[in-house]
């Protein structure tokens, strides 16, 4: 990261355009610098479903207990 205060004409100028320039969302691409952003994830969704259902199933049960009682 650049901490310094002041740009040159050229940086600013370059800066500037970088600002300006919209970005393509029709051809979306990942970052270079990350590579982990073009592998799919593995299995995640199946760990957060999982957990879902799970406390799902036990505040059912935690309600349902509550009526018997």
């Amino acid at each position: 990261m650049d901490t310094r205060e002041s740009k040159t004409a050229q940086e600013e100028y370059e800066h500037l355009k970088e600002v300006r320039m919209p970005e393509d969302f029709e051809h979306l691409e990942p970052d270079e610098e990350q590579p982990e952003a073009k592998q799919p994830a593995k299995g995640w969704h199946w760990l957060l479903l999982g957990v879902a259902v799970a406390t799902a199933l036990f505040l059912i049960y935690r309600l349902l207990s509550a009526f018997w009682l």
